[in-house]
């Protein structure tokens, strides 16, 4: 399966800076611009959706994610404007306790929103939104 251009453009930007070891690599904007042009990649128009990308939609490639040490796994944070930092952070998986009830939530999504909805983060905020999940869970009025 072929890498997309997000893909390649990020794994050329931390395997160009990372070495054995490092914990922190920092790159710029700039860098996303550069490393286009030199793999002959179209440059996406949002370039900040590159990294937008990686930080809330996409896991990274695992040729940087290898690169983690032991029980961290990589992410990236921002150091400013048109500043990065990629960070080995200890690694939190996320699972459901088995000791906690469960609520049953019916759902009052409208079928046209239902239609609709895609399975981006603006169809997973109007099904909260629809079904008052933050109101039930927090037991205040959102």
């Amino acid at each position: 399966m072929a890498k997309n251009r997000y893909v390649q453009i990020i794994e050329r930007i931390f395997l160009s800076k990372y070495q054995e070891g490092m914990r922190e690599l920092d790159f710029l904007r700039q860098d996303i611009i550069d490393v286009a042009e030199e793999l002959g990649i179209l440059l996406p128009k949002n370039i900040g959706d590159v990294i937008y990308s990686f930080r809330y939609r996409s896991d990274l490639p695992d040729s940087i994610k290898s690169k983690a040490p032991e029980g961290y796994t990589w992410i990236i944070r921002s150091r400013g404007r048109s500043h990065y930092r990629f960070v080995a952070v200890t690694e939190q998986a996320i699972v459901p306790s088995q000791m906690l009830a469960e609520t049953k939530v019916p759902d009052a999504t409208p079928g046209i929103v239902a239609m609709y909805a895609l399975s981006d983060e603006q169809a997973l905020l109007a099904k909260l939104r629809y079904n008052r999940l933050i109101d039930i869970f927090t037991s205040v009025t959102c």
